[in-house]
């Protein structure tokens, strides 16, 4: 699905027509907050990587190719790369200094509105933690497709493999879950 656009650009008018990007980030915002609050639980980290999904598409945008998936699938990878990167400029600021610093800050109401929608994800974060026995690419599919609710063909686009072998993948997967969630249910009882 793209986005009509004064001089038929689809996306790649978002990067010049400030119109474009707000109808854009308006249709997509909520999608790719709740996609970031399901991976990250700071609400300051949340805020800003959702900042900088956006701004990753507008210098993005003349990438996409409606012939290789939805704007969403395409979107959904953008979002997963800026996460991935994220994840890798934390893990080596945390092996220089032992913390994180230099966060801009957010006001009450900001960081109310960002904390209550990381505790509507808390059951997804706690699947997420089922799920650590998937190899990383397996459980990546399996998150675009059940969670994230791309089609396996636009899950396979986002992450570079054939349909074919995420139809595979995330049926084996699945099983996998399934087998993994009920062991944990009866470790429980």
């Amino acid at each position: 699905m793209t986005i009509p656009s004064p001089g038929g650009d689809g996306l790649a008018a978002i990067g010049a027509d400030p119109e474009a990007f707000e109808r854009f980030y308006r249709r997509h915002v909520e999608t790719i907050s709740r996609f970031v609050a399901r991976r990250v639980d700071d609400p300051h980290t949340a805020a800003d990587l959702t900042a900088e999904v956006f701004l990753a598409v507008i210098d993005s945008a003349t990438s996409y190719r409606p012939e290789r998936g939805s704007e969403l699938g395409w979107l959904f990878g953008v979002a997963r790369n800026v996460i991935a990167a994220e994840h890798r400029r934390a893990t080596r600021l945390l092996r220089a200094s032992g913390r994180i610093a230099g966060r801009r800050l957010l006001d009450a109401d900001d960081i109310a509105r960002i904390e209550e929608r990381i505790d509507a994800e808390a059951l997804a974060r706690r699947t997420y933690q089922a799920l650590r026995g998937l190899p990383e690419r397996t459980r990546t599919l399996l998150e675009l497709v059940a969670v994230d609710g791309l089609s396996v063909a636009d899950a396979a686009d986002a992450l570079g493999i054939s349909p074919v072998a995420a139809r595979v993948r995330v049926h084996r997967a699945r099983r996998a879950v399934r087998l993994a969630l009920a062991q944990s249910e009866s470790a429980l009882v």
